[in-house]
């Protein structure tokens, strides 16, 4: 057997291999690397296996234990069997290895493999293995910031979240006399629905992928950032047909509240202190003092950062942490800049858009089942192979009372 520095040299040299001529390696020579790297890594587990239980004993011997309590000899199978019942069926390197054949090369899942868990889609598709898919997750939290930030479900689609409206009034009474009674009402709901997030990847893209690390590197990618910014747009103006309904198109803001929650801002009045505290500031209740700005990072550079008060005076904020991360804040209120294609910063906006949102990003609810199924498919109208991921969402703002829409006015 080698050991692991020729083990971990002879990879390497495949992967070079691999990078410089991959294209041109034929099926059969690619078939032979693949069975090689497979048994290299099945070598170098064995030796750290071999080593981790060495360094074990040496640690029980400086204890003082000594080896009075032998480790009993665990056959593979048994080990195999042992780690299979522990962890999760789709996160083990057999499925994972098997997933990147079927996403690469068509090849059908083994049927051992996909029986362990309950599939509720009908095609052939597969179950995305649960570490592409939590790294998935954690990367839409890290990626975009109003993921991070606002609320997240696990409910099923179809359940209804009932608002009490429960504002009783206190009265003076008089000596011997009562009160009229009060009710409450809970008549008001917020629904979510059963909506799919879908995110397709041509075959081209994945087909010179042949190691299991590079398909990790380049699938998990591209198939954030695609989720990452159809979910982010949702959260702000999404219709509600068919995807998440948007704050900035919410009825319940644009209509019932539009007198005292939606704003316009005419372009004197954008640039000046006096403009924002007296329209946008006073609007604030003081219940709803804990929300932040959204706006495009061009509003807050162009016409937020470097303001000043009647006194001359700056009135935003940039400061600068230890990790190197800008922090924005106005008006004593954090803001949270996002790319312009979910809110239009203020000079590309057209008179009557939407240029800045004032909410608490708790407020606003995702729903989904944290799941996702891959699915493989010909398309012979265009002679592609195409991949498909999807993903059940929906989201809309459960309390709309403190969310403020500010608008792009006309020129006075």
């Amino acid at each position: 057997m080698k050991t692991l520095q020729e083990i971990e040299a002879r990879l390497a040299e495949i992967n070079a291999e691999l990078n410089t001529r991959g294209k041109d390696l034929t099926a059969e020579q690619l078939t032979a690397l693949e069975t090689e790297v497979q048994q290299l890594e099945e070598q170098r587990t064995v030796l750290r296996d071999a080593e981790t239980r060495r360094q074990g004993l040496l640690e029980r011997i400086a204890k003082g234990q000594g080896t009075s309590t032998p480790a009993v000899p665990v056959a593979p199978a048994a080990r195999t069997a042992a780690a299979a019942a522990e962890n999760d069926a789709h996160d083990t390197v057999e499925y994972r290895k098997a997933f990147m054949n079927y996403v690469c090369r068509g090849v059908e899942i083994p049927m051992e493999l996909r029986a362990a868990e309950t599939t509720t889609t009908a095609n052939a598709g597969a179950v995305v293995p649960t570490s592409l898919l939590n790294e998935i997750i954690t990367k839409l939290e890290s990626y975009g910031s109003l993921f991070t930030k606002v609320r997240k479900l696990n409910v099923q689609g179809g359940v209804s979240i009932p608002i009490v409206d429960l504002k009783p009034t206190a009265h003076w009474i008089a000596d011997g006399a009562a009160s009229d009674d009060q009710k409450v009402d809970a008549d008001k709901a917020v629904t979510f629905n059963y909506y799919g997030l879908e995110c397709k990847i041509a075959q081209s893209i994945l087909s010179n992928v042949v190691s299991l690390q590079a398909f990790n590197d380049l699938f998990i990618p591209l198939a954030t950032e695609a989720m990452m910014k159809a979910i982010e747009i949702a959260i702000i103006k999404g219709t509600g047909s068919g995807q998440p309904l948007g704050v900035s198109v919410d009825p319940r803001i644009i209509t019932d509240l539009a007198a005292s929650n939606v704003i316009t801002l005419t372009p004197a009045e954008m640039k000046t202190w006096a403009g924002w505290h007296t329209k946008v500031k006073a609007k604030i209740k003081k219940a709803y003092q804990n929300g932040e700005f959204i706006m495009a990072q061009g509003t807050y550079d162009g016409y937020i950062d470097g303001m000043v008060d009647t006194n001359g005076q700056p009135v935003a904020r940039t400061n600068y942490g230890i990790d190197g991360v800008e922090t924005y804040r106005f008006m004593g209120k954090l803001v949270d800049t996002v790319e312009a294609d979910v809110i239009a910063d203020y000079d590309s906006a057209a008179t009557g858009d939407v240029i800045a949102v004032y909410m608490n990003p708790t407020d606003y609810v995702i729903n989904t089942n944290m799941e996702m199924t891959a699915t493989k498919w010909t398309d012979n109208d265009t002679n592609k192979i195409k991949n498909k991921l999807l993903m059940i969402c929906d989201g809309k703002a459960a309390d709309v009372n403190g969310m403020l829409i500010i608008k792009k006015g006309a020129t006075a």
